[in-house]
C-alpha cells in the first residue's frame, strides 16, 4: 500500500468486519462470544452468589433484589450478549427497554423515561463528528499526517510515535477514537509495510495513541465520563483524567516496542519501497484547509479558554466550514457518527432507568460486601477490560461508572483515580480484532497478509487484556495520585 492519502472511513463497524477477510470460524466465534459473556457476568455472579451461597455471610441490613430490580438487569445482560454475537446496536436495544420495563412494568410516563436523556453528550457527539467529517473531506487530516511523516526525515522507527501523536492530536481535539483510526489507519499501515515496520506494532500505536488523547476536555469519551461521574455525584477532573489516559497508554506503546523487540518483530521482510519523505506532494494547507486548522485554533481557544461547551462550539465550526462548500452539505452530515449517538443515548436512558429502580445501589452494596473497596475497583477494572475487548467500550463505561458511587461513598478511595482507571481499563483493550479500532487495523492489513496480522492482534489484544486493568488500577486507585 504506497498511498499516503486518509481514505474515507468505513461508514459501520459491520462493514469493517465485512473487509477483513480474517474472521473467525464458527466454533471460535461460539468460543469467544461466551468468554465474553462470561466476563461481563462474572461481577454479578459474585455479588448476587455471595447470597445464595453463603446467606449468614449477608448482613441483616442488606435486602434482597426485588423482581422489579431483577428483571431490568438480566435484560441488560442479555443485550450485551446479543450485541456480543450480532451488529445490532445496543444504544437501540437500550432505548426500546426503557419504553418496554418503564413504561409497561413501572408505569412511567415517555417524558419521565427520557428525563435522563443524555442531550449535551449527543450534542457534542454530533457537533465534532461533524465538524471532523469535514476536515477528513477537505484534506486537512491528510495535510497533517503527511507534514508529520515528513517531519521523521528517514528516521522510519519513529514512524509509529509519529502516528501515536497524530492520533493523540486528532482525539484530543474531539475526534471519536474509531474515527481517529479509521483516518489514520489506511496511511499508517501503508506506511509500515513500506518501512519494514510490522504492521500490528503500527497499529497498536495508532489505537494507544487515539486513546491516549481519547479522554481529553474536549473530547466525546472524557465528556461522557466526567457527565456520568458528575451525575453520580461524584465529579472527577478532566485534565486529571486526560493526563492519566496519556500517561498510560504512553507507557503500554513503550512496552510494546521492548516485547517486540525482545521477539525481534520491530522489522519484518524486505519490504515494497523505503519512504522518501521528499517524494509527497505539496504539504501546505491551502484555502479551505487553511480556514479548517484556524477554525481548531478557534475552537481551542473557545472551549480550554473560556469553557464554551464543545458541542455548540464544534457545530458553529462546522456550520461556518459548511458555507464555504454548500455542495457537499450530504456527505458532511452522513460523516456524523448517529450510531455513537444512538449507542450513548440509549444505554445512558437504560442505566439511568436501573438507577431509578435501585438496581446500581444495590449491586454497589453487595459488591462492598465482597471484601475491601481497593479490591472491588481491580474487580471492576478487569470485568469492564475483558467486556470491552468484545463489546462496545462506550456502553460499558455507562453501565459501569455509577458502579463507583456507592464504592467511593464508604472508602477513602480517590473518585478521579478510580473512575480514570476503570474508564482507561475499558479503552486500551480496543486493540482486540473484536472491537471497530482492532478491526481497522487488520481490514487495513495486505490482501495476503491479513490474517496472519489477525491472529498476532488476537495475540497482543490477551497480553492487553492481562497487563493493562491491573496497570491502570495500580497507577491510580493505590496511590491516590488524582
Amino acid at each position: 500500500m504506497t498511498n499516503t492519502a486518509v481514505k474515507p472511513a468505513p461508514p459501520a463497524e459491520q462493514e469493517v468486519h465485512e473487509t477483513a477477510s480474517a474472521r473467525p470460524t464458527s466454533k471460535r466465534r461460539v468460543m469467544i462470544i461466551a468468554v465474553a459473556s462470561i466476563a461481563f457476568i462474572a461481577l454479578l455472579a459474585l455479588i448476587i452468589g455471595r447470597a445464595i451461597f453463603d446467606p449468614a455471610a449477608a448482613s441483616d441490613t442488606e435486602t434482597p433484589m426485588t423482581a422489579t430490580q431483577v428483571i431490568p438487569l438480566i435484560v441488560l445482560v442479555v443485550m450485551f450478549v446479543i450485541a456480543t454475537k450480532w451488529p445490532v446496536n445496543i444504544g437501540v436495544m437500550g432505548l426500546v427497554a426503557s419504553f418496554g420495563i418503564g413504561y409497561f412494568m413501572l408505569g412511567m410516563s415517555d417524558k419521565e423515561i427520557l428525563a435522563d436523556f443524555p442531550a449535551s453528550i449527543v450534542l457534542t457527539i454530533v457537533g465534532v463528528t461533524y465538524f471532523f467529517s469535514m476536515a477528513q473531506h477537505n484534506g486537512t487530516i491528510d495535510i497533517i499526517v503527511r507534514n508529520c511523516v515528513r517531519a521523521v526525515r528517514g528516521k522510519t522507527m519513529l514512524l509509529p510515535w509519529v502516528f501515536f501523536l497524530v492520533a493523540a492530536a486528532l482525539t484530543s481535539l474531539g475526534t471519536f477514537s474509531p474515527a481517529a483510526v479509521a483516518l489514520l489507519a489506511p496511511a499508517a499501515i501503508g506506511f509500515a509495510y513500506e518501512s519494514r515496520i510490522h504492521p500490528v506494532l503500527m497499529g497498536a500505536f495508532i489505537i494507544n495513541g487515539a486513546h491516549a488523547g481519547g479522554f481529553s476536555p474536549l473530547s466525546v469519551a472524557g465528556v461522557l465520563v466526567h457527565d456520568i461521574a458528575l451525575e453520580n455525584g461524584f465529579p472527577v477532573s478532566p485534565g486529571a483524567l486526560f493526563i492519566a489516559s496519556f500517561v498510560i497508554n504512553l507507557i503500554l506503546s513503550v512496552l510494546t516496542v521492548v516485547v517486540f523487540a525482545l521477539l525481534g518483530k520491530l522489522r519484518e521482510g524486505d519490504g515494497i519501497k523505503h519512504i522518501d519523505p521528499n517524494a509527497s506532494d505539496s504539504v501546505r494547507p491551502r484555502g479551505q484547509q487553511i480556514f479548517t486548522l484556524v477554525l481548531i485554533a478557534a475552537m481551542l481557544v473557545s472551549t480550554l479558554g473560556f469553557h464554551l461547551p464543545i458541542g455548540f462550539v464544534a457545530l458553529s465550526a462546522g456550520l461556518l466550514l459548511a458555507l464555504v462548500n454548500i455542495k457537499k452539505q450530504q456527505s458532511f452530515v452522513a460523516g456524523i457518527s448517529w450510531s455513537t449517538v444512538l449507542l450513548v443515548a440509549g444505554m445512558i436512558t437504560y442505566v439511568s432507568l436501573l438507577e431509578h429502580v435501585g438496581v446500581i445501589d444495590t449491586l454497589a452494596h453487595k459488591a462492598l460486601a465482597l471484601g475491601a473497596p481497593i479490591l472491588i475497583a481491580l474487580v471492576l477494572c478487569y470485568v469492564i477490560g475483558v467486556g470491552s475487548a468484545f463489546a462496545s467500550s462506550t456502553a460499558l463505561l455507562a453501565a459501569f461508572i455509577p458502579l463507583a458511587g456507592p464504592l467511593l461513598a464508604v472508602s477513602s478511595l480517590s473518585a478521579s483515580g478510580t473512575v480514570a482507571a476503570i474508564a482507561i481499563a475499558a479503552t486500551v483493550v480496543d486493540v482486540s480484532p473484536f472491537s471497530t479500532a482492532g478491526a481497522l487495523v487488520v481490514a487495513n492489513a495486505r490482501e495476503d497478509d491479513r490474517q496472519r496480522v489477525y491472529r498476532q492482534l488476537m495475540m497482543y489484544a490477551g497480553a492487553v487484556v492481562l497487563v493493562a486493568p491491573v496497570l491502570a488500577w495500580g497507577l491510580l486507585v493505590p496511590t491516590g495520585i488524582m
